[in-house]
């Protein structure tokens, strides 16, 4: 397999052997007159060098280095693109390559502290085909020594596993079509997760046919053939912890089918398994921290492409249900990989907290929010509001659509089947979404993101490429969750 997964975090390092420069943070330029960290002269220096309305950091000198150390300004601020994640990776970006020992000077909480951590690490992401390990000391990095005595070491960690999480989600959306097949992904998934041990079934070839129609009609046209992929994180035997499942759609690439897409829309379809990489990073953070969580990973993955195999528009086929679902566009394949897939996780006999879906599904949802803001669906307000509340502290934000009943009767056909896309041109998002709902139980509580899973501009710690959007929002949902059951 060419692709593997690089557990080293680079940007940061341990206080040890080479000596680090200062690099002092404050919230307030007019603080420096007052701190005791340097000498009146080098306030003089910074004064008369170093103003907020044109620079976000100055240097002072110092006998013993050639470069003295750094002061900085950051600003606390939960607007997204302005937050302390994003002046960390432009402030990474600015410095001079040295080694950086950070000391927060002015008033910062533990959760500003570790904001700028994550900032400062997410500005090091580098999708390589070949992941080599390198030595972080050769470059800039940041010493977090001083850090260790104020954050707690779990806090620490939390912040690491979500940055490997992000990194990995990022890798698997980068991941070119004929590398990241459905065969080979289920391969990377058994060889990512083999440090934590979960159960981990895998349904392919007769087996998947017979049990999940729908997942079997999207990828049956594909040299690719489709698999689900179960896989079980227990924290106990003994089920005193919330039971939550989370599911991803894994459309490895999508021509659109019969249906086909015109070239310029096909070019970025290798980022449609995009729900199923966010899903796999939420997974790889909480078992990283062992959070205290009973977790369930569903991973419908298949190839949409176009042979005498594909499925045709106004094919009616039968779901793992039993619900009758007429074909409306070949192009429209996720939600039937999700219906699946949500009839599936919910037969168990052990009955989950909530379920929670990633899939990058409609382009309506992109016209409705843009790129940048995933769509939010939801049966049970206050599973939407802890996400809608988690996704504003966290700086990764979701938008509320609703699941707007009327419309359901765009998806009822004369033959008894539901359709798959509705009747109107209009509302495709929220179509979707109703689509999805009729496989949920009537006591299951449920949430649906719609999410764009790339980014399409770059800017420091966000390059252009794929992005695990929602991802930090969940972790940290699911573990307060966690901490109150």
């Amino acid at each position: 397999m060419v692709y593997n997964f690089n557990e080293i975090l680079n940007g940061f390092c341990e206080n040890r052997k080479i000596k680090s420069i200062p690099l002092y943070l404050f919230n307030d330029i007019k603080s420096l007159s007052s701190t005791k960290l340097i000498s009146e002269k080098q306030k003089k220096f910074l004064n008369t060098s170093f103003s907020l309305e044109t620079q976000h950091f100055g240097f002072f000198p110092n006998e013993e280095f050639a470069l003295g150390g750094a002061i900085a300004i950051i600003k606390k601020s939960q607007e997204p693109k302005k937050s302390l994640i994003d002046q960390a990776a432009k402030l990474s970006q600015k410095l001079p390559k040295k080694k950086w020992s950070v000391q927060f000077v002015d008033e910062f909480e533990n959760f500003d502290k570790l904001s700028f951590i994550l900032g400062w690490g997410l500005a090091f992401y580098n999708f390589s085909m070949e992941k080599k390990i390198k030595n972080s000391h050769s470059k800039q990095s940041l010493c977090l020594s001083q850090c260790r005595k104020e954050i707690s070491k779990s806090s620490l960690e939390k912040c690491f596993a979500e940055m490997q999480g992000i990194f990995l989600a990022r890798d698997l959306i980068n991941l070119p079509p004929n590398i990241l097949t459905p065969l080979n992904y289920e391969k990377i998934i058994k060889k990512l997760f083999k440090k934590s041990s979960p159960i981990i079934l895998t349904y392919k070839g007769k087996q998947l046919e017979k049990n999940f129609p729908l997942i079997d009609i999207v990828g049956r046209s594909s040299e690719n053939k489709p698999v689900l992929i179960d896989l079980q994180w227990n924290k106990n035997k003994k089920n005193n912890y919330p039971n939550i499942v989370l599911i991803g759609k894994g459309v490895t690439f999508d021509s659109g089918g019969l249906d086909i897409k015109p070239s310029n829309s096909m070019l970025l379809m290798k980022k449609d398994m995009g729900g199923s990489a966010v899903v796999l990073g939420i997974a790889y953070a909480l078992m990283s921290i062992n959070c205290n969580v009973n977790l369930r990973v569903i991973l419908p993955i298949a190839e949409n492409s176009v042979s005498e195999k594909s499925m045709r528009p106004l094919d009616i086929v039968y779901s793992r249900n039993q619900t009758l679902v007429e074909i409306g566009n070949t192009d429209a394949e996720g939600r039937l990989l999700l219906a699946d897939a949500l009839t599936y996780c919910q037969e168990s006999k052990v009955k989950s907290d909530f379920i929670i879906d990633f899939a990058t599904l409609t382009g309506a949802a992109r016209v409705a929010l843009g790129t940048e803001l995933p769509a939010l669906f939801t049966n049970n307000d206050n599973l939407g509001e802890s996400i809608i509340n988690e996704g504003i502290k966290q700086i990764d934000p979701m938008w509320k659509l609703p699941l707007f009943s009327p419309y359901n009767e765009q998806l009822d056909k004369n033959n008894n089947a539901i359709s798959s896309t509705g009747s109107s041109g209009t509302g495709g998002a929220i179509t979707a979404a109703l689509f999805l709902n009729r496989f949920i139980y009537k006591n299951t509580k449920w949430a649906h993101v719609d999410l764009m899973a790339w980014n399409t501009s770059s800017r420091p710690g966000f390059p252009v490429g794929g992005e695990a959007m929602g991802l930090r929002n969940i972790v940290n949902m699911i573990i307060k969750y966690c901490s109150k059951s």
